[in-house]
């Protein structure tokens, strides 16, 4: 083949690919220069629930290149009115959140690469997640995790979106480090527990997680292309009292405990070996996990539960279910465990001690 015969060849396929894309090419904001920024971007989603299906729909839509998910947690039923890459038969399958998300995803578009990362993001994986990502979004659904994404993108100098949402209300704020307000800018201090509402006790709405999903998908549009007026401050939206606005805070704060004076307390907190417990939020259930982080062999476990009288007993290759003592199990093979029907964290360690035993 020739030189020329190996360019037009080259050209053609070009064509056929962007196909896919043309609407979004012809829009001057993103142009084919932007498409090629986006098939080169890596991108991290933190949390794969609504908003974090949201961002994913939208972004692997789009043609961003590389996709990373990391969640922790498995489908339930009550997932499916509002996290829209998910169906029936994924329920059915018993699949983890981001699994199940990548699977969609790879249907939707076949020419981008999805990484699913089924673990808990945590002082151990999130420099190195984020150390090989452009981008970072939050799909989170706690603010000790969204502070750890903030101390870890500030030293890092990577730009994330921050987004929440519940009942009808969300937030957006797209943070650039040394050029916006980082999260701590914007709030100093996590809330004390318990002082927020929860899906649970105020209820979420659909479409609050379609505006706020793709007000942070277009915010990931902008920073990936250079073009476009970025979402500077806290952007807050109420669509049942039909309500929208901006806190006025557009550069970084000098005093900042963390973009201002660099303590990264959050990510400096090293957790102590042995197990942890964390209450998930509106779920009536507690996280337990293990540092180191172990291997945990789910066939030979089940095996041993099956003798203990466990029912409702099933596994696949990423997760274990199964009922005892009238609490519900959910066992991933990095030795994390979902423990349904208590927030009492003791409790759950105790119960985690006493059918797992790492």
């Amino acid at each position: 083949m020739t030189t020329s015969e190996s360019i037009d060849k080259q050209n053609e396929t070009d064509k056929v690919r962007l196909a896919r894309y043309v609407r979004q090419t012809l829009y001057p904001g993103i142009g084919l220069a932007g498409q090629k920024k986006l098939e080169a971007a890596r991108v991290l989603i933190v949390g794969c629930g609504a908003l974090g299906t949201g961002l994913a729909n939208h972004l692997g839509r789009a043609g961003v290149g590389h996709i990373t998910i990391i969640d922790r947690d498995f489908i339930e039923l009550n997932n499916l009115q509002r996290q829209t890459l998910f169906d029936e038969e994924d329920l059915r399958q018993n699949l983890p959140k981001a699994v199940a998300a990548a699977n969609k995803l790879r249907l939707i578009n076949s020419e981008i690469t999805v990484e699913a990362v089924v673990e808990d993001l945590n002082y151990e994986n999130v420099v190195n997640l984020v150390s090989r990502a452009d981008l970072v979004l939050d799909g989170t659904d706690n603010f000790e995790t969204r502070y750890l994404l903030n101390d870890v993108c500030v030293k890092l100098g990577k730009p994330w979106v921050y987004s929440g949402v519940i009942a009808a209300y969300g937030v957006s704020s797209t943070i650039v480090p040394g050029q916006t307000p980082c999260l701590r800018c914007l709030f100093p201090d996590p809330p004390p527990p318990g002082s927020t509402p929860t899906c649970d006790t105020a209820g979420i709405i659909g479409s609050i997680v379609g505006v706020i999903s793709s007000i942070a998908a277009g915010e990931a549009l902008k920073l990936i292309t250079g073009n476009g007026k970025i979402n500077r401050g806290l952007l807050s939206i109420d669509l049942w009292q039909n309500s929208f606005d901006r806190l006025p805070i557009e550069a970084p704060l000098p005093d900042c405990s963390c973009c201002g004076r660099r303590n990264f307390e959050f990510l400096n907190a090293q957790d102590e070996r042995g197990s942890h417990a964390a209450s998930l939020c509106g779920r009536n259930a507690v996280q337990v996990s293990v540092r180191p982080t172990p291997e945990l062999n789910l066939a030979e476990l089940a095996e041993r539960l099956q003798t203990a009288g466990a029912k409702s007993l099933n596994h696949n290759e990423y997760l274990l279910k199964f009922a005892l003592d009238g609490y519900d199990f959910t066992v991933f093979p990095d030795a994390r465990a979902i423990i349904k029907g208590t927030e009492d964290q003791n409790l759950a360690k105790s119960l985690y001690a006493r059918y797992i035993g790492v």
